[in-house]
């Protein structure tokens, strides 16, 4: 009984591991990591590094833009709100 409890413990613990991983964007600064909430449950943009990146090709993201990643750029200081706004502006109306 005992060694049952702990499989389904370990299930349990495995099971909420992967939902933590669908349900967020993490995104990875130098060495620094910074979780997003996606929309959805899914792997896509699970692992996105701003390090080597212009911030127009990471705003150019659907998903990550739905998540607020602008927002969190201005927040680090990679852009200004200005630039957040004008990017997200010109995006949201392409897609």
């Amino acid at each position: 009984m005992k060694q049952r409890f702990k499989q389904y413990a370990l299930i349990a613990a495995a099971a909420a591991l992967l939902w933590f991983v669908l349900d967020n964007h993490f995104i990875i600064n130098g060495h620094r990591v910074h979780l997003l909430k996606k929309s959805t449950l899914d792997l896509h943009d699970t692992f996105v590094s701003l390090d080597n990146k212009r911030p127009e090709t990471v705003i150019q993201n659907e998903r990550l833009r739905e998540a607020g990643i602008g927002d969190l750029m201005v927040e680090l200081g990679i852009i200004t709100e200005d630039e957040r706004s004008q990017w997200e502006s010109k995006y949201y109306y392409a897609d």
